[in-house]
């Protein structure tokens, strides 16, 4: 069952991965939103290296419990700041608030679990017997 565990934590990276090479392919629409949310644009690099880094570390499964933490806060800030405005009356919105709480929940699954075969936690903590 170890490799359910690889599954699912490369299923929720890959969409942060999608997300960083879609900001890398388009930075200019990227940054426009980005403004249009009063988020400023110097923040947009910082983010696209947040999007590829973390979601590998990730699949990895290296400090998976703090990634996947530190993750979880990153979705939750996103969805404050660019998804839930006028999330009543835009159902696009709040089925992206949705996802997004789902994506939340998938990484305190990773948190609440201690590491599996399939990680680099898992082979650190065995050589330490």
């Amino acid at each position: 069952m170890h490799i359910v565990d690889v599954f699912g934590r490369v299923f929720i990276s890959a969409l942060f991965l999608v997300e960083a090479v879609r900001k890398i392919l388009n930075p200019d629409l990227s940054m426009i939103y980005m403004s249009d949310h009063h988020v400023p644009e110097f923040l947009f690099y910082p983010s696209v290296a947040f999007e590829l880094i973390f979601p590998l570390l990730l699949i990895v499964g290296y400090k998976t419990r703090i990634v996947a933490l530190i993750l979880a806060f990153f979705v939750l800030v996103v969805t404050l700041i660019f998804h839930t405005h006028h999330i009543m009356a835009d159902g696009s919105q709040l089925t992206t608030v949705l996802k997004n709480i789902a994506i939340m929940g998938g990484l305190m699954v990773v948190v609440a679990n201690k590491p599996q075969v399939c990680s680099i936690d898992y082979y650190l903590e065995s050589k330490k017997r």
